[in-house]
């Protein structure tokens, strides 16, 4: 057994014992391995986000919640290759968390679709993003929990100026990311360049609701729509 499907089958051992914890000794005797190696993959799979917990003690041992793991889900080698070029491209602002999907897909496939996706992935490269992780992150938080976001924003001639934006969603075009939001210091929709975001603070002011169609209604991305790769198979 490799590497990736014995993480998959640590975890989907993991979830169906839950709530019982497992010890490493019983896991590197399920799976014929050293108690150093399941250690490691435990590790692993801490680091890459999935919600495996260990307690000390007597009757302790490595638990996961279920409620917060994906069951079984089975690609395609097309899907697959297609999943891992999309998170390559999701870039600013999610690049972190798209580094950690992808390690999550990774460990829950096996066979021609795990093969694809990490035969696809050593052949993309890319450019380093010009936007500073901590204003990544502010513009994650501030879209997540509908807070006023403080920014310090460049112009194309790089004059810098503070605005309070109340966000209302991402744009993507001709490769940058852009935060749609209410500018209240030009009392308008706006849209602001991450790489040219200087510094973002978030207020933890809640933001009232905004469209983001009528945002942007009357400026250059008026037409822009969902990606489709984001739609819904059925349905509006």
């Amino acid at each position: 057994m490799d590497r990736t499907t014995r993480l998959y089958a640590l975890v989907e051992e993991l979830r169906a014992s839950a709530p019982r914890p497992r010890t490493v000794a019983a896991l590197a005797a399920r799976f014929e391995v050293s108690t150093r190696t399941v250690q490691r993959d435990l590790q692993a799979l801490m680091e890459s986000g999935v919600p495996v917990r260990t307690t000390p003690g007597r009757g302790g041992g490595w638990t996961v919640d279920p409620a917060m793991t994906l069951p079984p889900v089975h690609f395609t080698a097309d899907e697959a290759a297609a999943l891992a070029a999309a998170l390559a491209a999701a870039g600013t602002p999610y690049a972190g968390a798209a580094r950690t999907a992808y390690q999550k897909l990774i460990a829950s496939m096996t066979g021609p679709a795990a093969a694809a996706a990490e035969g696809l992935a050593v052949r993309i490269v890319a450019l380093p993003s010009r936007t500073e992780r901590a204003v990544r992150d502010a513009v994650e938080r501030a879209l997540a929990d509908g807070t006023v976001l403080r920014l310090a924003y460049a112009d194309a001639s790089g004059r810098v100026s503070e605005r309070a934006v109340e966000p209302a969603g991402l744009l993507t075009a001709e490769g940058h990311w852009y935060l749609i939001g209410w500018c209240r210091t030009r009392r308008a929709g706006r849209g602001f360049r991450l790489d040219r975001i200087t510094d973002a603070t978030p207020t933890g002011e809640p933001a009232p609701p905004h469209d983001l169609s009528a945002l942007l209604r009357g400026s250059a991305a008026a037409g822009a729509s969902r990606p489709a790769a984001l739609s819904p198979l059925t349905g509006p």
